[in-house]
């Protein structure tokens, strides 16, 4: 077992806006990401599942070409590969985790 903090541990600018906070296992990696209001995250993909779940603020998440406005309490699923971008609409905050765990957010 192990409790961590996300406050003790030390944010990562993921992009212009998104500051991330990660902690890995041996099988995922588990973020919390702080998103400044208006601030867009380029289309992108990487061979990573992805489960994106809004803590809070409205932000809009687009997979595949189709545009999801998240509300606090959904989560969206991205498969590995899927071209994704996103841009929040609020200040807002999100939960990813990622399967296999994201060697470049360490």
């Amino acid at each position: 077992m192990r409790l961590l903090d996300f406050t003790n541990v030390a944010p990562r600018e993921v992009a212009p806006g998104y500051l991330g906070r990660y902690v890995h296992s041996d099988h995922i990696t588990q973020g919390r990401v702080d998103i400044a209001p208006g601030a867009v995250l380029p289309d992108h993909s990487h061979p990573h599942e992805q489960w994106t779940l809004l803590l809070s603020g409205s932000f809009a998440l687009t997979v595949s070409g189709v545009t999801h406005v998240l509300r606090p309490g959904q989560m969206l699923y991205i498969a590995p590969h899927e071209r994704h971008s996103a841009r929040a609409l609020t200040a807002s905050a999100v939960l990813d985790v990622f399967h296999p765990p994201r060697d470049d957010y360490r």
